[in-house]
């Protein structure tokens, strides 16, 4: 028997290459999928993602193995400014979690994969992976909503928010 037919989906491994092409088409169906949406309609999806107008301060989707996240992460090299920045986000914790099903996560010490050190405050949802066509819709629909949702409560406070 082939070994490669044995393995199931979850134990096929990706080439770099046919990762970076996974993702692509991933990111391009979602694309797709948001041009759909009634928000979007008659026009081309912008999310405001890095252009937040707040220094150290963007929005993010992240799709993994792990499942789908929508992230409002604080990026500043200064710890002291980050931190800052980081309390003055959670003054306004009540206005960024409405309209959420549950609380957001709010993470000031997050690491990511590169070892740098960021404050987040994200939504997630598990038992989605990347690697399965099938679980796309999943991601897509949950991207969506919940970047819709934080995108629009980030805008309300972001005045409050900046630097003088």
């Amino acid at each position: 028997m082939n070994l490669f037919l044995s393995l199931s989906a979850e134990q096929i491994m990706y080439s770099k290459e046919e990762l970076k092409e996974l993702k692509r088409t991933f990111w391009t169906g979602f694309d797709d999928y948001c041009s759909l949406l009634p928000e979007f309609r008659g026009k081309r999806c912008r999310w405001i993602l890095y252009d937040t107008k707040v220094k150290g301060v963007e929005l993010k989707f992240d799709a993994t193995r792990e499942g789908a996240f929508v992230i409002l992460e604080i990026n500043h090299r200064n710890e002291a400014e980050r931190l800052e920045m980081y309390e003055r986000v959670e003054w306004y914790k009540e206005q960024l979690e409405q309209g959420f099903s549950g609380a957001l996560v709010w993470d000031p010490f997050f690491v990511r994969e590169s070892g740098q050190q960021v404050a987040r405050v994200y939504c997630f949802r598990g038992g989605l992976d990347i690697h399965r066509r099938e679980h796309w819709p999943g991601f897509y629909e949950y991207l969506a909503a919940n970047m819709l949702k934080l995108q629009e409560n980030f805008l309300r406070i972001r005045e409050y928010i900046r630097f003088e």
